[in-house]
């Protein structure tokens, strides 16, 4: 029933299971590169990698782990795993995950990936089609842990999720009549920030408003509760566009919703006349958008800074202009040219600089859909506002 079938002849043959193990071991990492199934459930019939095997123990009614190389197994433990196998458990126990639902990898945080397993294999959301899900009753309504946008406290407000007018709303009394904000939620992004905000749960949630993007941090204790809310977001997003754009499937549609940032952290930055003093800030690339901060959880950029294609005028490159007079600590410079001006950045490290430069030079070499010729204003320091579709 799966790759495993000819595993349990050899096991009973040489009555050594842990050598079978690490056979299979060998061909799992063949098939996945990033997955070191270091770990197996023998009572699930999975191989899971080191960190997921935390959550399984956490979950002991439905997952007993064991090490690969550890452990003691037992005969029937090995014929069970090879009877079952993370193929076949797949077809099982993600049968009828909804299209929206994120499906996270090794590089995605504990929350989301503890969430996705205990989904799995705890309550068993997706093993029947045609199950109705939690993320897609249409309204969500409930209250969040948001921090206050001057003072940087978190104080609990209220949030109300709607699909049929496509909104998020959130309130600063739990009665009260007017919201605080009103978000469309086509403008929406939303991805998970637990070292930025030092909490596991922490999400940050950008939207646009008066043509720039604005911030807000929220998180809940109850990590269920934040990945809930995280994919009713990603439901009521596809559900918008899939009225907004009847054409369209899922697979190009699925892409658009909520994404990770590309990449962020902290660079020095001159000023348009490149004479003033170096200062450090905190970037976030968001795909086309470079944005700088004075503190990572500011609700508003200072400045954001549109790249565009080569073919436009926009380039990257190591180091510094001749003559540029560099008054701050960071010696590893970066300079990006933009039709209008150039932009000189510092890295603390020369790994740093290479991976900022890494990260625009993809950004610079992916072509531009329409609906970015659009939206690009080709100005240095501007907002641009985020077409979603």
């Amino acid at each position: 029933p799966s790759l495993m079938c000819w595993w349990v002849s050899l096991a009973y043959l040489s009555r050594a299971p842990s050598q079978c193990l690490r056979k299979l071991w060998v061909d799992l990492m063949i098939v996945d590169k990033y997955f070191y199934p270091d770990w197996g459930s023998c009572t699930l019939g999975v191989f899971v990698c080191l960190a997921c095997s935390g959550v399984h123990r956490n979950i002991p009614d439905v997952s007993k782990v064991k090490s690969m190389t550890l452990s003691r197994w037992t005969d029937a433990e090995v014929q069970f795993m090879a009877e079952k196998g993370n193929k076949l458990m797949k077809s099982k126990y993600e049968a009828a995950v909804p299209v929206y639902y994120y499906k996270p990898t090794h590089r995605d945080c504990q929350v989301l990936r503890e969430q996705w397993i205990k989904a799995k294999y705890e309550r068993e959301e997706f093993t029947e089609p045609g199950k109705g899900f939690t993320y897609e009753e249409g309204i969500r309504d409930g209250m969040l842990m948001k921090r206050g946008r001057d003072n940087g406290q978190f104080l609990n407000r209220r949030f109300i999720l709607s699909e049929r007018d496509g909104t998020l709303k959130y309130f600063t009394k739990y009665d009260a009549k007017e919201p605080k904000a009103l978000i469309k939620v086509d403008t929406i992004n939303a991805t998970f920030q637990p070292e930025k905000m030092q909490h596991p749960n922490g999400l940050q949630i950008t939207y646009l408003k008066d043509n720039s993007t604005r911030n807000i941090f929220v998180y809940h204790e109850s990590g269920k509760e934040i990945v809930d809310w995280f994919n009713s977001i990603r439901a009521v997003q596809l559900h918008y566009m899939k009225v907004a754009f009847p054409g369209a499937t899922d697979r190009e549609l699925v892409p658009k919703l909520t994404r990770n940032f590309l990449k962020e952290g902290y660079m020095e930055k001159t000023g348009p006349r490149q004479t003033e003093g170096f200062k450090k800030r905190w970037f976030t690339l968001d795909h086309r958008r470079l944005m700088y901060f004075k503190d990572p959880l500011d609700a508003f950029a200072k400045g954001e800074v549109f790249l565009g294609n080569r073919t436009h005028g926009y380039n990257v490159s190591p180091g510094l202009p001749p003559g540029t007079h560099c008054n701050g600590a960071w010696q590893n410079g970066i300079t990006i040219e933009t039709p209008d001006r150039s932009f000189l950045f510092t890295c603390e490290s020369e790994s740093d600089q290479h991976d900022w430069i890494k990260h625009f030079n993809f950004v610079m070499n992916a072509q531009m859909s329409p609906q970015e010729y659009t939206s690009k204003t080709f100005s240095s320091e501007i907002s641009i506002l985020y077409i979603f579709y």
